[in-house]
């Protein structure tokens, strides 16, 4: 049990480093793509947090937020040829840090973004209030807790937490989505923004074989999945409300879950995760949400 425990709390540790390194009533906006011209990509600005900058091997040189060229925004970005392409995002980044500097050498993600702007991605939202890291913290301990009493088939963290994390998103990760994302388009009146879903981390349901790589009760692993589902949700309601293009990762990325096999999975385990942060995506992962977002907005 104890050794159990200490793993936990190097996962959540691992795990915590690497993701933290306006008003619902406001009237609908109707993006610059609806109008049936095709997306302008360039002058191109990439947002986000570390589902954007994913600390992959190879690093953009110089930059420290864990920028990399087989991220999904420079695989769009090469892929389409775009000239003129800045990253701005930033690992550990939430909406606060469009705003504010989120280290003294990390200027607010905004300051990427101007009135020249014709294209804005962002994967963001995560980590506002620290859902991804207070979830894994409260469940990989519940699991651990609980495993010497009941065994790995239990729901503890959805018997302690109840709706708490889901209501929090929806109160308060919602409304930040949509400040942000406003904000970009009082920046960039003429741009098509696109805000990606988190891509699927964990399967359908919760399994044995799966359980010593993701150390979540398996009970409690359709409970993360409808954690992820609430988040999932406001960020699409975010985009819808701001005229915005959500692109869903979550059904394209069903399958490449963590527990998959390593030339099949998107997402990292938390244990001996492979060249990326655990529960974050791949270079496969990356790859495969840059060739999402060109399907669905068809560029």
């Amino acid at each position: 049990m104890r050794r159990l425990l200490t793993l936990v709390w190097a996962l959540v540790l691992a795990v915590t480093v690497g993701l933290l390194s306006a008003s619902p009533g406001l009237a609908k906006v109707t993006p610059p793509s609806a109008s049936g011209k095709s997306i302008k990509t360039s002058p191109y600005v990439a947002l986000g947090d570390s589902y954007t900058a994913p600390s992959i091997e190879p690093l953009v040189p110089g930059q420290g937020c864990g920028r990399s060229t087989v991220a999904y925004p420079h695989l769009v970005a090469d892929r389409l040829g775009v000239a003129d392409f800045v990253d701005a995002s930033c690992s550990g980044a939430d909406t606060r840090d469009f705003f504010t500097p989120q280290r003294p050498d990390v200027p607010p993600q905004l300051d990427a973004v101007t009135k020249r702007t014709r294209f804005v991605t962002m994967t963001i939202g995560g980590n506002d209030g620290d859902v991804f890291g207070t979830v894994l913290l409260s469940c990989l301990v519940a699991s651990a807790q609980d495993r010497a009493q009941n065994g790995i088939t239990g729901n503890p963290c959805q018997q302690q937490y109840g709706t708490s994390f889901q209501d929090q998103i929806r109160k308060s990760t919602y409304p930040n989505l949509v400040e942000a994302l406003m904000a970009v388009r009082r920046k960039a009146p003429a741009a098509s923004i696109a805000i990606i879903g988190y891509p699927s981390i964990l399967p359908e349901t919760g399994t044995a074989e799966c359980y010593p790589t993701l150390p979540i009760s398996l009970g409690d692993v359709p409970y993360l999945n409808d954690i992820q589902a609430t988040l999932n949700g406001v960020v699409e309601k975010a985009a819808a409300e701001t005229g915005a293009r959500f692109i869903d990762m979550a059904e394209a990325s069903e399958g490449r879950d963590a527990c998959q096999a390593p030339d099949v999975r998107w997402i990292e385990p938390l244990v001996e995760p492979i060249n990326a942060q655990p529960v974050h995506p791949n270079a496969a992962g990356q790859a495969g949400m840059a060739e999402e977002l060109i399907t669905q907005l068809r560029l």
